[in-house]
């Protein structure tokens, strides 16, 4: 069904001149695309965008030329000094001058009878390179480029310089991308006039031509206007596809939940406070969305300990008061169990069945579970993902909560939808995401936001510490233990590694025992459920006072009277991960800190995270400045979780672009659902080009 036109972008790399299976392997490497199974195409090439440029537009002539610097030399050639015979180590050098002085082009192992037809005595050649100097006589070893003066039009000026992997040679690369830019087809326009005229936009063959054969350095900047052009058309392409998928579940439509408000005020009559502001109007958007006969997608995103399970909670009371069943599902089994502790006791007091499923329960316990579920006598089931394996049938499941989207890719979204007649889905994140990430990543879904913290949480107090005054901190840890209160240590790893010198978690564990002896629990990800269970009951009820942990308390655990939370090698986490470390500490009523250890000597993007974990606990701010330190790659979790790994859009530079991009979205299919229209058809082709060919198979399905 893909248009013909653009057959010659899907033919495989290997149908270009040069590129055998060996160097397709090579280029796979550096295409942007994600190729999943499949191998790269011609198309694949146009996207792959040079990183900066060698301008060899210099031309100071030798004397002029400083060390180091790319020049381009119009010289006469004056005589060859091959090496003494059978002395490969000493170089073929070959004089030539202009009128400010002589140099030295300088070959090693070369090949006489090549440099005796590139250089010929007597004639004018113009030659490109880096300029050294050796005891003030200029030098050029191996130039990039040498052509006779009658041929100096073909010497590139301004030239591309791509990514690279070991073994790919640039010319060999600069030559495929040249073949895949000649098969380029003449496409329609996809772009509305008015977008293109107010942004500059050139056209895309135009852009693509100016990005691989720059005239000038500007021409390959992300902000210049042939690559925001490119990174416009990927905005549109992901966000018709993300408005198709919406329309489309639209279509599933889901139905009314509305009920009678007595479970929910029975629930809030057993909280022991009341909402904050956000959270009521947070569920005041949910309830709408609930009592609306389309299927409800909404993201629910607050920062750590912004109250989001007890939203979740009410909800999933409606849900149940219009006679269906509800599941909340966390991507692990100690976050789950986490929502267990905290919505059974509440459910309970309201009357409400509440059971549990993940891959721990077995035998008896685990078959009468799913028969509870099948016959519905379970009101509300929280687990992990083994909630949505094949024997789970639920009597009528009509309300999916997701804890930590950015853990379930939109794959997973899809299997939980299968278990019910398209139950309505809230989706739940403490990862504070940008505004801009969220109309990317979750542009099929409608957003709340929790923006206050529930009364009575204290702030936090933050500080930096060199690791060598690690036994000040000790010291003081000891009068915070013999004080009541309760620790977190978090190390980057699980056991010392042969590769890294970091103190590990079992190592710190070991140390600090010798201080404390029992009074310290371990808790790790290569521990069995069951232990880090015990691990986590201890330290909860106060057996153990500091708990010693990798990351994996990062989401969701709750020791309301732990105070202090250390961060080991704080310079190697991200600020996602820093800002949800430190929000496990400040639940209760007493004053909490944060100590961040870092080794010395810090770069400049580990000082500034530092600083900002300083300066400020709005989670959404943070996540802003992560972005503009880490990209958007890595910001959702994973490039591989279904999250926006972009080819040439570059949030950081084009993020102006893509609100434009999704009201341009929605415009096209209010008015061309189909994309029936020239328009329509044109970015069909763009949804090709972007590999967003599920979102044409959505349409053909109908």
């Amino acid at each position: 069904m893909r248009p013909s036109l653009l057959d010659p972008l899907f033919a495989p790399i290997t149908s270009l001149e040069g590129v055998g299976p060996k160097v397709a392997g090579l280029i796979e490497k550096i295409v942007p695309a994600d190729l999943g199974d499949r191998p790269a195409r011609v198309g694949d090439l146009l996207f792959v965008l040079p990183h900066t440029v060698i301008d060899r537009r210099s031309r100071p002539g030798i004397a002029g030329s400083a060390e180091g610097a790319i020049v381009t030399l119009d010289l006469r050639v004056d005589r060859h000094q091959p090496p003494p015979r059978g002395n490969r180590s000493v170089p073929y050098r070959v004089f030539a001058f202009d009128e400010t002085g002589e140099i030295a082009l300088t070959f090693f192992h070369a090949h006489a009878a090549y440099l005796e037809k590139a250089l010929p005595v007597g004639e004018d050649v113009v030659v490109s390179g880096r300029m050294e100097w050796f005891n003030g006589r200029p030098s050029m070893v191996h130039p990039d480029h040498i052509a006779l003066a009658a041929d100096a039009a073909s010497l590139p000026l301004v030239e591309p310089v791509y990514p690279m992997t070991a073994g790919l040679s640039g010319k060999v690369l600069r030559r495929a991308i040249a073949q895949a830019l000649a098969r380029l087809p003449v496409l329609p326009d996809w772009l509305d006039t008015d977008v293109a005229r107010r942004h500059s936009f050139p056209p895309l063959a135009a852009a693509l031509a100016r990005l691989h054969d720059p005239k000038d350095p500007l021409d390959v900047s992300p902000e210049g206007a042939a690559w925001r052009r490119l990174a416009y058309d990927e905005f549109l392409a992901g966000q018709v596809s993300l408005a198709l998928i919406r329309a489309r579940r639209r279509k599933y439509s889901g139905r009314p939940l509305v009920g009678d408000g007595k479970i929910e005020s029975a629930l809030r009559t057993a909280l022991p406070y009341s909402l904050t502001g956000s959270q009521e109007f947070a569920l005041s958007e949910i309830v709408a969305d609930l009592a609306r006969p389309e299927r409800m997608l909404r993201l629910l995103q607050g920062d750590v300990g912004s109250g989001k399970t007890v939203v979740a909670l009410l909800a999933m009371a409606r849900a149940v008061e219009a006679g269906g069943q509800a599941a909340i599902m966390a991507p692990t089994e100690i976050l789950a169990r986490q929502h267990l502790a905290t919505i059974a006791p509440l459910a309970e007091k309201a009357g409400l069945t509440v059971a549990v499923l993940t891959g721990r329960e077995k035998g008896r316990d685990r078959a009468d579970t799913l028969a509870r579920l099948a016959d519905g006598s379970v009101d509300i089931v929280v687990g992990t993902h083994a909630l949505f394996q094949e024997p789970v049938k639920f009597r009528d499941l009509v309300f999916v909560v997701v804890d930590e989207q950015h853990r379930f890719g939109v794959h997973q979204r899809l299997a939980i939808t299968a278990k019910g007649e398209a139950p309505d889905m809230l989706v739940m994140t403490a990862t504070p995401i940008p505004r801009t990430l969220v109309l990317t990543a979750f542009g099929d879904m409608e957003v709340s936001r929790l923006t206050e913290k529930p009364a009575g949480r204290q702030p936090i107090r933050t500080v930096t510490l060199p690791l060598d005054r690690v036994d000040e901190l000790v010291g003081r840890i000891r009068d915070a233990v013999a004080d009541g209160q309760k620790v977190y240590w978090i190390c980057p790893l699980v056991e010392e590694s042969e590769e890294i010198k970091l103190m590990s978690a079992e190592d710190r564990f070991a140390v600090l025992a010798e201080d404390f002896g029992n009074a310290v629990g371990l808790v790790h990800g290569r521990m069995k459920g069951a232990e880090k269970d015990e691990a986590m009951r201890a330290f909860k009820e106060g057996e153990t006072r500091i708990l010693v942990a990798t990351t994996v308390i990062e989401v969701g655990v709750d020791v309301p009277d732990a105070t202090i939370m250390v961060i080991e090698h704080a310079e190697r986490f991200g600020l996602a991960q820093l800002h949800q470390l430190r929000g496990r500490v400040g639940r209760g009523s007493k004053p909490s800190s944060c100590v961040l250890l870092y080794k010395d000597p810090l770069g400049e993007t580990a000082k500034r995270r530092l600083s900002v974990m300083r300066e400020t606990e709005d989670g959404f701010l943070i996540s802003e400045e992560d972005l503009k330190l880490r990209g958007e790659g890595e910001l959702l979790g994973t490039r591989q979780s279904g999250t926006p790994g972009f080819q040439v859009a570059r949030i950081e530079f084009h993020a102006d672009l893509l609100e434009t991009a999704r009201d341009d979205a929605r415009l096209i299919l209010n008015r061309d659902p189909e994309l029936t229209s020239a328009r329509g058809e044109a970015l069909r082709i763009l949804l090709y080009l972007f590999g967003r060919d599920d979102a044409v198979r959505l349409l053909r399905a109908g």
